[in-house]
């Protein structure tokens, strides 16, 4: 439970930071980061295996490339629904996914989680 909220605080984290290093990704506080990294996790969990298994073709094709889309659609259904969060082009949605997913990695390699 504790590691799962750990992962939790590094992914609002990387939310959080990704928006100030991006022009095109706003977001209102951490708090609302934190929220971002809640149902994200819920999107990435739930909806983003059906897209997956949906698109393996395009994957395959794509030599994975296809999955940068998956995660910047999946970024922008979560700014969807959360209020606070705003992301300006479907090109800032591939430039945060990626963003967020090295930031993650990064901090959870460095603090070994």
């Amino acid at each position: 439970m504790t590691r799962l909220l750990i992962h939790w605080l590094i992914n609002a984290l990387a939310v959080y930071a990704t928006a100030h290093i991006l022009d095109g990704i706003h977001i209102k506080s951490f708090g609302t980061a934190v929220l971002v990294a809640l149902v994200l996790g819920l999107i990435n969990a739930v909806i983003r295996p059906v897209f997956v298994f949906l698109s393996i073709p395009f994957i395959i094709v794509t030599l994975g490339l296809f999955l940068f889309v998956i995660n910047a659609l999946l970024l922008q259904l979560s700014a969807s629904l959360v209020g606070g969060f705003n992301i300006d082009s479907f090109w800032w949605a591939v430039a945060g996914s990626a963003l967020i997913s090295i930031i993650s990695w990064l901090v959870s390699t460095v603090f070994n989680i």
